[in-house]
Formats: structure tokens, C-alpha cells, sequence
């Protein structure tokens, strides 16, 4: 008898052994995907960055392939699947259909953007990261300052994230001063890397009033800001520009107001604690005021007392008396703002 109960506990200990096994995966390395190089002070940039700072604090190395621009991405995909990495990163919404198709093909785990019904149990998750309450802030911001009474909205094309930023920041606008113009303009379907176009539509905003621009477009973001540089405003006055993503603070001159910053850090480190306890495909991930992966930049161009307003505001939001729902399609954003033809 005694001999039976020792055979089952050896029996339950081996079982006990293998669900930990087959309820866990060891991954050792992941790779991003992005179509820019990883220097731009936005997508590109908090993308690479956001991987490598989840690779340190997970202990798993980051393979990097970056300005593959926006078009067919496959045979990187399946070369990046070759070499085993455990997760593949597609860092644009262009590649949203091949990674899938490859993940499957090769048996590699995919994070995609602006898909997320493409999630797929152990397969397949989606990171649409939405700034939208940041946005809103930041168009608190613009109506407090701007002068004319009229700020501008640039876009290098309409993504779901740039539409739910879009939208919250012209409602923030309206919320402060219901009197405020809203102008908006898009440089082109896909113009993420168009430097020139930025700046050319930029220079029509402020030509039909804006004194402060709100700008969305990796690349085209620098385009952007050189022409808040070298444009004045209607008045004769300072045009001032709100960027998003990332921080260009080491190479502002002084017309910089502020950026609604991402930290992706906590969505790649989560993605890799998901396929770690197998949960990966189960959940898809956002970015929040909460847990400060998103936030409001501060600088010297904003007075003491808006930033204490401003941050006022962030507790309201944090705390649900502020409500600020994210509106990803482009119609949305249309029926806030006056297009620019």
C-alpha cells in the first residue's frame, strides 16, 4: 500500500513537472519591424526604443530591422522567422496583413497595429496605441494659448491612432474655449515620411490663421516644424507646435510647446510576460494616462499656472470625471473640424 501511494506522488509530480512545461515558453529573442529609421523622434523611434528597454527588463535580446519602408515587408518577415525569434514586432499599419500570413506560415508569434480583430490565441495580438487622452490635454493647452483663437490640425494621413488623437484634441479645444477654430488639413493617404509636403501644408494652416499646430507624421513631423520656424503667424506673432510620440526637445529653437510622448515600454514588456505564462493572443494592449505611457511634455514655453491647470485636467481624466473616448475613424474627426481645402 505504502509502495502505491509513493508510485502516485512520483506519478502527480511528473504531471505537475509537464503543465508547467507546456503552460510556459521560453523565448529568447524578439524582433521589430519599423518602416523609418529609428531616429525620428516618433514612431520609429519609441518603437525601437520602447523594444530594447522591454528586452532589458525581461532579459531577452532585440533584433532590430528598421527603415523598410511602407510596402511589402515579407521576405524580411520570414527572414527575421528564420533566425527563431519568438516574437516578430510589425511596427506599421502597411504591415498588418503580411505579418499574419507569415506568422502562420513560419509558426511565429506576430504584434501588429491598427488591426484589432485581427486578434488570434497564441497567434496573433494588436497594439492600436491610442494617445487620445494626452490629445486632449494637449488641446487644452492650444486653446489656452493660442492668441488668434484659431489652432491647426496636420496629419500625414488618417490611422486610427492619429484619428483618436485628432478628435480628442480639437473636443480639448472646444472643451476650454468653445470659440475656438479648429482647421485641418491632411498631407496625403500615406505621407508618414513626406518632410516637404509637411511643411507646405503647415504654411497654409498658418496662412488661414493658426497660431499653434498640432502635428501627427513621423518623417513628415520635421517638415512640420520648420515651417513653425519659418512662418510667422497672421498676427506678426510666434507660431508654436505640439508634436506627438516622441520628444524634440535636443533640437527645438524655441518654438517647440510641447508632445503628447508614448512609452511602448509596458506593451512590449507585457507582450513578452503574455508568451512567458502563455497568454499571448488573448488580449490586445493600449497606452494610458494612468500608467504614465502616456503624458503631456513640459516646457519653458508653457506658464506655471496652464501646467498646474493642465494637470488638474490629468487627474480628472485618470479619475473618470473627465471622460475622453477614442474615436478611430476618420468621420469623426471631420464633423470636429474645418477641412482645409
Amino acid at each position: 500500500m505504502k509502495r502505491k501511494y509513493i508510485l502516485m506522488a512520483s506519478i502527480f509530480t511528473i504531471i505537475a513537472a509537464t503543465s508547467t512545461q507546456s503552460y510556459s515558453e521560453d523565448i529568447k529573442s524578439i524582433a521589430i519591424l519599423t518602416p523609418e529609421q529609428g531616429t525620428d523622434f516618433g514612431w520609429n523611434q519609441q518603437g525601437v526604443d520602447g523594444a530594447k528597454a522591454a528586452g532589458d527588463a525581461t532579459g531577452v535580446e532585440v533584433v532590430t530591422a528598421e527603415n523598410l519602408g511602407y510596402g511589402d515587408v515579407r521576405a524580411t518577415l520570414r527572414e527575421l522567422a528564420e533566425e527563431g525569434h519568438g516574437l516578430l514586432i510589425a511596427h506599421a499599419g502597411g504591415y498588418n496583413t503580411a505579418a499574419p500570413e507569415i506568422g502562420t506560415e513560419a509558426d511565429v508569434k506576430v504584434a501588429i497595429v491598427d488591426s484589432p480583430s485581427s486578434l488570434t490565441e497564441g497567434a496573433v495580438v494588436d497594439y492600436t496605441a491610442s494617445g487620445h487622452a494626452g490629445a486632449y490635454l494637449a488641446g487644452r493647452l492650444a486653446a489656452k494659448m493660442s492668441r488668434l483663437g484659431t489652432v491647426g490640425i496636420v496629419v500625414s494621413g488618417e490611422p486610427p491612432s492619429w484619428n483618436s488623437q485628432s478628435a480628442a484634441f480639437a473636443e480639448g479645444a472646444k472643451a476650454e474655449n468653445p470659440e475656438t477654430v479648429i482647421r485641418y488639413a491632411v498631407i496625403g493617404p500615406a505621407a508618414y515620411a513626406d518632410a516637404a509636403g509637411g511643411k507646405r501644408v503647415t504654411e497654409s494652416l498658418i496662412a488661414a490663421g493658426a497660431d499653434i499646430i498640432f502635428g501627427q507624421g513621423n518623417g513628415s513631423s520635421f517638415g512640420m516644424l520648420q515651417a513653425v520656424e519659418t512662418t510667422k503667424a497672421t498676427d506678426g506673432g510666434k507660431v508654436y507646435f505640439i508634436d506627438v510620440i516622441g520628444d524634440k526637445t535636443s533640437i527645438d529653437k524655441g518654438f517647440l510647446l510641447s508632445s503628447v510622448l508614448w512609452n511602448l515600454t509596458p506593451i512590449y514588456t507585457a507582450m513578452i510576460e503574455d508568451i512567458q505564462a502563455d497568454k499571448f493572443g488573448t488580449r490586445n494592449y493600449d497606452i494610458n494616462l494612468k500608467d504614465g505611457s502616456v503624458s503631456l511634455l513640459k516646457t519653458e514655453h508653457i506658464p506655471d499656472d496652464v501646467w498646474s491647470e493642465l494637470a488638474d485636467l490629468r487627474q480628472e481624466i485618470i479619475d473618470g470625471k473627465i471622460t475622453v473616448d477614442p474615436k478611430f475613424d476618420a468621420d469623426s474627426v471631420h464633423a470636429l473640424v474645418t477641412q482645409l481645402d
